[in-house]
């Protein structure tokens, strides 16, 4: 058993911000399970190691003896949250929202424990609600505390268009926190205004305030913008070992710690230890192979870890090609095909700019030799092996379909 004080020490470790400290240090004082709430929207099929930053913290509430609540937002997905981008984010269909929330089932137990999860969707409750129940809800808040999100704000201010029904998003997330009786919520930094519409709605139906803890947003591989699939700079949970392995190591030498600190086990007596050791001589490479090693362990195993680093250093250090790579088919018009297109047909390049721009720093290869013309022609019933950068590798066949 924890004491009030050390579970409140773990709880805030890693979190950002703690709405209200105070309540949660009496909620935790009751002695008995807390129902902690966490929403994902199935935008896409995949979990990626940013949503484990707030996956780690809901174990660690599980593993404090509390009852977590995985709520799938089949009925919001389909409505379309822009989460601070400063556009409407395009709702999914049902069929696509049911897909992508059976793969995230799949996928939180690597995380997760079953026994203390519960899975709820908020189409159980919002589905069965009523155009007068809707509106019931909708005169719980203002159109002025709505434009106090930031972005809602921006787009306001900058003439761009607002949907009615994208301020019914935040009402229904905080619509669920009601439904779920939940004491505790947990978001991303982006989720903030959302999660406090939650509290604000419990008050208004007579229930405890939920506590908010939103969490840190891990940035993606680019080291700029937030980890999403859609930006391409991803690492996700179901990856095959290789592919983990290297993307993680390909990531800056600063941008490893941010990733330590967020995604690590390790204590924070033990990643100074590895800072102490950087600062005295070691070399940085060494600590990401051990980071590496141990995420790759974590959604795999530890032969699978051991695997992945002997196959990192044969492939990189060695100048070896990986002995399984995919192997994707083309289908052209006509007799050849610009390199660029090539690239991005298989899935090498996000884009034929930026084929050209990975071609201009030579770090295109076909069967091991540098590509430096951007206008190469690849002829149709070519079969190739393509590399673009340290770690993307392809075995491509080229048909025609004239």
């Amino acid at each position: 058993m924890v004491t009030i004080t050390e579970a409140l020490m773990q709880i805030k470790q890693g979190a950002q911000e703690i709405l209200l400290e105070e309540e949660l240090q009496t909620k935790l004082a009751r002695g008995k399970p807390l129902r902690i709430k966490a929403g994902f929207d199935p935008t896409a099929p995949d979990l990626h190691l940013g949503h484990t930053v707030l996956l780690n913290k809901l174990r660690q509430f599980q593993q404090l003896g509390h009852t977590i609540l995985f709520l799938i937002g089949d009925f919001t997905g389909m409505i379309g949250d822009p989460t601070g981008k400063n556009v409407t984010r395009q709702p999914l269909s049902k069929e696509q929202v049911l897909e992508n929330a059976r793969t995230y089932q799949e996928q939180i137990y690597k995380i997760l424990d079953p026994e203390t999860t519960q899975i709820c969707f908020n189409s159980t409750w919002m589905s069965s609600m009523d155009a007068i129940g809707l509106i019931q809800l909708a005169a719980k808040h203002t159109v002025a505390r709505m434009l106090e999100r930031d972005d809602f704000h921006k787009r306001y201010t900058s003439g761009q268009p607002i949907a009615i029904h994208e301020f019914l998003y935040p009402l229904i997330q905080g619509y669920d926190s009601v439904a779920l009786q939940a004491d505790i919520e947990l978001g991303g930094t982006d989720q903030k205004f959302n999660l406090l519409v939650g509290r604000e709605l419990q008050k208004h139906y007579g229930q405890l305030p939920q506590v908010v803890i939103t969490m840190p947003i891990l940035e993606g591989l680019d080291g700029v913008q937030k980890m999403s699939k859609s930006l391409g700079n991803y690492i996700g949970i179901d990856e095959p070992p290789d592919e983990m392995f290297g993307k993680l190591m390909s990531i800056s030498d600063t941008l490893m710690w941010r990733y330590i600190d967020l995604l690590s086990f390790k204590t924070p007596v033990e990643i100074q230890q590895w800072q102490q050791a950087v600062v005295e001589g070691a070399n940085p490479r060494d600590i990401k192979v051990e980071f590496a090693q141990e995420i790759v362990e974590r959604f795999h195993n530890q032969s699978a870890a051991v695997q992945a680093y002997e196959n990192f250093v044969a492939r990189f250090q060695q100048g070896q090609m990986p002995e399984e790579m995919p192997e994707v088919i083309v289908t052209v018009a006509s007799a050849a095909i610009p390199i660029t297109q090539l690239l991005k047909e298989a899935g090498l390049t996000a884009s034929t700019s930026e084929a050209i721009r990975m071609i201009q720093q030579g770090a295109v290869k076909i069967d091991g030799e540098r590509v430096s013309d951007r206008a190469l022609q690849i002829p149709v019933t070519s079969n190739h092996v393509y590399q673009v950068g340290k770690r993307r590798f392809a075995r491509v066949k080229i048909n025609t379909s004239v």
